[in-house]
């Protein structure tokens, strides 16, 4: 690395378009380290922010539209030939192109986050021979992505570049590839939804009838099960590195930018994100949400029913999980891991936002209701990191056990519905 940083300082921008270029032609070089000392460049007033990232920009375009071009006049022969010699053979090809057959040209907007796939899906993208004008959107759409993420991080990080780099681009890549396994699953859903009707009905052993009722639940169960399993197994990797002490090092990054992106003007921000959570806001939402089950739910026991568990067993869920993982180190009673109002925040709201999209069958409305979760529970994080009063891995733990917790509730409830529903068709 250190001869590069020489050659940037010695010839400036023509360093950073040629190594770009290079890179996505499939050479080992840093790209991430690189545009994020070009940050710290730009964060020095050396270079232009606007203009590094459009030059880096440039650069990886060039790179990846000569390797989808070198791919597709070479061809599958080429590869299977000497692929081998380069990493690329036939094996390989084989797995990539059933990738783009199946998941299309937006695994390119998230592959220049992965180390060792960004290098290869332009050579793929040629041998596959997907159309250039369909590829060229989503690859230059990522590139645009990937590199205006890393020099704004090298600026953000500022003087604290050399500490922080090598942890925020790892956090950074693990975003990319929850992103892409989150965009596959979604494909998956839409795609094979069908398929997996069928599959239940038949291990239900059912007929026309329930198989018509499990349609109607428009893969709810499924969807809830994939959603559980993933944070669940998140909630376990969060435990072992909370017993092993793992995250000092992501606390400190985060909170170094939060602070960096936040100065003192949002505060009165802060504090009405921090409002979010307050009981004065959860409480009228879960009456809300009783009063639409009165109303509007045919099945009034289930939903009021889990409604009241939800609540009730989060209360205890989550402070049975403060007292235990009690930080006794900080000497701060408001530092707690999870954090309790990112935890009741999710819960509350995406059990609303649940309920709300359950009973209506536009997709604006369910866009709409999953954005709006999201935001807020991202929001009344936010605010939590900015005032100090709690970790970065606390807010991220209320997250994630809330996640489990709302997920579980979900998933239970539409099998007592289910259940209800094929006992009911049975008697008559």
């Amino acid at each position: 690395m250190h001869f590069i940083v020489h050659w940037m300082d010695t010839y400036g921008y023509v360093i950073l378009v040629l190594l770009l270029v290079l890179e996505m032609l499939a050479l080992p070089l840093p790209g991430e380290m690189l545009m994020s000392y070009v940050g710290l460049q730009v964060f020095h007033g050396t270079f232009s922010w606007p203009l590094s990232i459009l030059l880096a920009w440039i650069g990886t375009c060039t790179g990846v539209t000569g390797a989808y071009w070198i791919g597709n006049r070479l061809g599958h022969p080429f590869f299977e030939k000497y692929g081998s010699r380069i990493h690329m053979g036939p094996d390989r090809l084989n797995q990539v192109s059933e990738w783009f057959a199946k998941f299309g040209n937006k695994l390119l907007v998230f592959a220049y986050f992965i180390p060792g796939v960004r290098h290869i899906t332009g050579y793929f993208a040629g041998v596959t021979r997907i159309p250039f004008r369909s590829y060229a959107v989503y690859a230059y759409a990522g590139a645009l992505l990937w590199t205006g993420t890393f020099i704004s991080l090298g600026r953000l990080l500022g003087p604290e570049w050399e500490h922080f780099h090598r942890a925020a681009t790892r956090y950074l890549i693990i975003g990319g590839c929850i992103a892409l396994a989150a965009m596959i699953i979604v494909y998956a859903y839409r795609k094979y939804r069908r398929q997996i009707f069928d599959t239940a009905a038949d291990l239900l052993g059912r007929g026309a009838a329930s198989l018509h009722s499990l349609r109607k639940l428009r893969l709810l169960v499924t969807t809830a099960c994939v959603v559980f399993l993933t944070f669940f197994a998140l909630m376990v990797r969060l435990i072992e590195d909370f017993f092993s002490h793992e995250f000092t090092r992501f606390d400190r990054v985060t909170s170094y930018i939060i602070h960096e992106l936040f100065d003192e003007r949002w505060a009165a921000w802060m504090r009405g994100f921090a409002f979010l959570a307050s009981m004065q806001v959860l409480v009228p939402i879960v009456a809300v949400s009783a009063a639409w089950i009165l109303l509007r739910s045919r099945e009034r026991r289930i939903e009021l029913g889990f409604t009241v568990v939800l609540v009730i067993g989060g209360e205890l869920w989550e402070e049975g999980l403060r007292r235990l993982f009690h930080r006794l180190d900080t000497g701060t009673a408001g530092f707690a891991f999870p954090s309790e109002q990112t935890f009741i925040t999710l819960i509350y709201i995406g059990f609303a936002a649940y309920l709300l999209v359950r009973h209506r069958t536009a997709a604006w409305l369910r866009t709409a209701a999953f954005l709006l979760v999201i935001a807020v529970s991202l929001l009344v994080g936010l605010s939590r990191i900015y005032f100090g009063i709690q970790f970065p891995s606390d807010v991220a733990a209320g997250y994630v056990f809330g996640g489990v917790w709302l997920s579980l509730n979900i998933v239970l409830m539409e099998i007592f519905r289910f259940i209800k529903r094929s006992k009911g068709g049975n008697e008559s």
